[in-house]
């Protein structure tokens, strides 16, 4: 009898070594990982991808919506939830892209750090969204590259906020990479400028790039509002249809984020007009490209769009 309780002893002992090493493996600062970096959860690749560049070795950033995705009508999962709640920091566009989502988001910043990028644009440079979607404001502020740097500005003054160990290397990354979006917004303005001025019309899926419009000298319709939950009906597509033939515009563009086959209906509604129309490419609008290529960047994303809309608009 002795013997055995000097045997679970033994054993209650080791386990209890056991759990102290997990317990102490799994210890931590709450919002870093393992190597102390900080935990950033954002909802879109953009905004991803500029917490990468500003964050650099010092984060660990998860992206929730991929390639392709929708975030006007994207859902978050329980796995979404639990990538939310281990963040320290969590970015999001606001101004409504996120559509359900944002009430999660808004109760979440009552416990920790959560910036909406597109809400920290002076309202006086925002466009109304009410003619075209329902919502107070367009949030496609990315297609105005001088937008995306003050996006740019409001994740390094968050990190800096949750990190102020690494506040000058966030700066100086920052300062970096807002260099680069200097150099793109004049490489765009370029590109733009070449085509003739009666060709400059962009014609797309839903009105995405009211923004992109205003900044670089281009007309802009989407046969639906700015948010793709708003449906769209006989009477868009025949206007749209309408508004190719009489202004004989040659070409219209799908999105990666948008199915392609509304925008099938008005190249054959103009072809039984006598009019011929193509797609010109395809855009990234609200998603970019998959990860490891150009269009998975920011950057490379812009660029992708400007020289897909030159081809097919020159």
């Amino acid at each position: 009898m002795v013997k055995m309780r000097s045997i679970q002893r033994g054993v209650m002992t080791m386990a209890c070594v056991v759990l102290i090493i997990v317990l102490t493996a799994c210890s931590g600062t709450p919002g870093t990982d393992a190597n102390g970096k900080v935990q950033v959860t954002a909802t879109t690749g953009m905004i991803a991808d500029v917490a990468r560049e500003v964050g650099g070795a010092y984060v660990e950033v998860t992206g929730l919506m991929g390639p392709g995705v929708d975030p006007h009508l994207y859902k978050a999962s329980q796995g979404d939830i639990r990538k939310l709640e281990q963040a320290k920091v969590i970015f999001y566009n606001g101004l409504h892209l996120e559509g359900k989502m944002t009430s999660i988001l808004e109760k979440m910043s009552k416990s920790k750090l959560v910036t909406a990028v597109a809400e920290k644009i002076p309202v006086e440079e925002l466009h109304s969204g009410q003619a075209t979607g329902g919502t107070e404001y367009d949030p496609h502020v990315w297609f105005n590259v001088k937008h995306w740097m003050r996006a740019t500005e409001a994740v390094r003054d968050t990190l800096v906020e949750a990190d102020p160990d690494h506040a000058e290397q966030y700066k100086t990354q920052a300062t970096a990479y807002l260099e680069k979006l200097e150099a793109l917004d004049a490489e765009v303005r370029e590109k733009i400028g070449q085509i003739p001025e009666e060709s400059r019309v962009l014609v797309t899926a839903h009105d995405a790039f009211g923004y992109f419009g205003q900044a670089y000298g281009i007309k802009v319709m989407g046969l639906q509002g700015i948010s793709t939950a708003a449906e769209y009906g006989a009477k868009d597509v025949s206007e749209l249809r309408d508004f190719l033939v009489e202004n004989q515009i040659k070409a219209v563009f799908i999105e990666s984020s948008v199915p392609a086959k509304a925008m099938e209906a008005i190249i054959a509604g103009a072809a039984e007009k006598g009019h011929t129309v193509s797609i010109g490419g395809e855009l990234f609008s609200d998603a970019m490209g998959a990860e490891g290529t150009a269009e998975g960047t920011y950057i490379g994303m812009v660029r992708h769009n400007v020289e897909t809309m030159a081809a097919a608009l020159k």
